[in-house]
């Protein structure tokens, strides 16, 4: 799919960046792991495009503060459906 690594990181980086998505998202849309994502936008973006890798970072940072409300609000469906189901 990709010539190169160097040419994945930055596909993802943008990605995430403009659609502002989790890294779980970025990797179910390009078909890899969520481990290559974060390796790709962390540590071989950080190399070819800092610019890039301070906007990933943001979003990144952003999605770390917030996933003990998104596990909040899975489990709370998830209770939901069962209780539903009963």
């Amino acid at each position: 799919m990709y010539n190169d690594y160097n040419e994945r990181a930055i596909e993802l980086g943008k990605y995430i960046a403009e659609n502002k998505v989790t890294v779980r998202c970025a990797a179910k849309q390009f078909g890899v792991s969520k481990s290559t994502v974060h390796s790709d936008v962390t540590r071989r973006l950080r190399k070819i495009d800092p610019a890039l890798f301070s906007e990933v970072r943001k979003v990144l940072d952003v999605n770390k503060e917030e996933r003990h409300i998104r596990g909040g609000i899975a489990t709370r469906e998830k209770y939901k459906r069962e209780t539903v189901l009963k």
